[in-house]
């Protein structure tokens, strides 16, 4: 090289200075993928830690799109391995995606009559087993053939819409169901018939709750919990359920904010364990909190401590994730990071946030649908996540970008007309909610900016911020009004 084309100390002090200024933080990838050059860690530690890496996390960014759904995706869900995703939606079809080249694998009707709420492939089944819930009431399973054609058939039912269904860690053939009439079942796929748990009664009379979400938790299979159309997530025991008479309703805690003790309107849309049993909950245009074991209350309402009660101030407080806003849909959050450091939820404005479990810190929000974020699929064992919503397409992330990326410019101005949209259904006056409404969907289509396409966009975006503002009708169907979708 010639001299004059060297660049001089100076330049090159800066230049390394700027490239070695990630290497500082202990928790870097880059930091840890040296160690494990030199031998300094174990490959486990090694993938556990790059795994979870905030400096990976920041450059999340939009891997590609999955096309083939002809209705909203509401349900995304990776298999055991992390190979294969299974998604169903609106048009009633279930599609098996190798989503690491973006190709659909297998299509097929899953027999519902209306729209698939969860499509989830049993684990130890080599994908070929396939559980389904909807709107229709029904629990369906789905079992692929060697020439991939596929047999349905119904194994259960519910009064109303089945919206989730858990499966029992480690298991290939229990799962569990809840539904809009409150019961609770218990499926095993090597018996002809679901059992029938219990019936989820409200706190406050003897009356049917709706629910919405179960999870079972990991690290012991026996305790589960529910979350419908009140306050509290309900904490249940399997074993007491066995050793009673059916279809009682015991629950062994209640879990919620105090604050939304015995509030009116306010009630669960979705729940999620961490490996460490630590309960996850999500509210209706309310917020999101983290609840440890120590932080439950006896399911008995006249023990459930008053706003002005002196014990308040030695209850333990959740720590409560702030920014996003749920109230159109049914969203569930999730735990990310293969030692659950962030969390991650959808949002009505169209973004997907990631915040830091420990402080509950917003460090990523990424714009992933032109109305609602509803679903939220983290990868078993890798950065890389699974989202969908209103538009037919399911989006991909992971860790690619160049660099770190900054909140985008008007993150304040969209949280904002979130927090403004929660105040004013508190307010309960239509013309202010209207206008916030309002507010908030400029807000959200104003981060629709003029941003270089994502590696492997098929173009689809070009033009976005014109098609949205006219509302006009494109060849993937996207643009279509939000409301023939599914909003509780």
């Amino acid at each position: 090289m010639a001299e004059t084309d060297r660049a001089g100390p100076s330049e090159e002090r800066t230049e390394v200075e700027l490239e070695e200024k990630p290497y500082h933080d202990k928790t870097s990838a880059f930091c840890e993928i040296r160690k494990r050059e030199l031998g300094l860690s174990q490959p486990t530690d090694f993938s556990r830690r790059v795994g979870g890496s905030e400096a990976l996390v920041k450059r999340m960014t939009e891997y590609g799109k999955l096309h083939g759904h002809k209705g909203c995706v509401n349900t995304v869900c990776f298999n055991s391995k992390g190979d294969i995703l299974v998604s169903g939606s609106d048009d009633k079809d279930i599609i098996f995606w190798d989503w690491a080249v973006k190709t659909k694998t297998l299509s097929y009707n899953s027999g519902h009559s209306e729209n698939v709420f969860q499509a989830r492939i049993m684990p130890f089944s080599d994908d070929c087993t396939v559980i389904s819930s909807a709107a229709d009431g029904q629990v369906r399973v789905g079992k692929i053939k060697e020439d991939c054609e596929v047999s349905t058939k119904q194994i259960g039912s519910h009064r109303g819409r089945v919206r989730k269904i858990a499966i029992e860690p480690g298991s290939s053939h229990v799962f569990y169901s809840c539904g809009e009439d409150g019961l609770v079942q218990h499926f095993d796929l090597r018996s002809p018939s679901p059992t029938k748990l219990f019936i989820c009664s409200s706190i406050r009379g003897n009356r049917r709750l709706p629910l919405n979400g179960i999870v079972i938790d990991p690290r012991n299979p026996n305790f589960f919990s529910i979350g419908g159309v009140d306050e509290y997530a309900r904490l249940y025991d399997l074993r007491m359920h066995h050793q009673t008479d059916p279809l009682i309703d015991q629950p062994v805690e209640l879990f919620c904010p105090n604050h939304l003790i015995k509030s009116n309107g306010i009630h669960v849309t979705g729940l999620s364990y961490s490996n460490t049993s630590e309960l996850l909950v999500s509210y209706n245009d309310e917020l999101i909190y983290l609840f440890t074991k120590d932080m439950g209350m006896e399911p008995d309402l006249q023990s459930v401590p008053q706003d002005d009660s002196e014990k308040n101030e030695k209850i333990k407080k959740p720590q409560v994730y702030v920014g996003h806003r749920n109230a159109q849909t049914v969203k569930g959050p999730s735990f990310f990071g293969l030692r659950d450091e962030y969390l991650v939820s959808g949002s009505d404005c169209g973004h997907v946030y990631i915040w830091r479990k420990k402080g509950g810190e917003l460090i990523c929000m990424m714009h992933g649908d032109k109305y609602i974020v509803n679903c939220i699929e983290p990868h078993p064992y890798f950065p890389f996540l699974a989202t969908s919503g209103f538009d037919k397409s399911i989006k991909l992330w992971t860790p690619t970008a160049i660099r770190s990326t900054p909140l985008p410019r008007n993150a304040e101005k969209v949280m904002e007309a979130n927090k403004a949209g929660r105040e004013a259904r508190v307010q309960s006056t239509p013309d202010i909610i209207m206008h916030v409404l309002r507010l908030q969907r400029r807000q959200a289509f104003a981060y629709i900016e003029r941003r270089p396409a994502a590696h492997g966009s098929d173009g689809e975006d070009e033009g976005r911020e014109g098609i949205l503002v006219e509302f006009s009708n494109d060849e993937d169907g996207e643009d279509e009004d939000p409301r023939g979708c599914s909003i509780t």
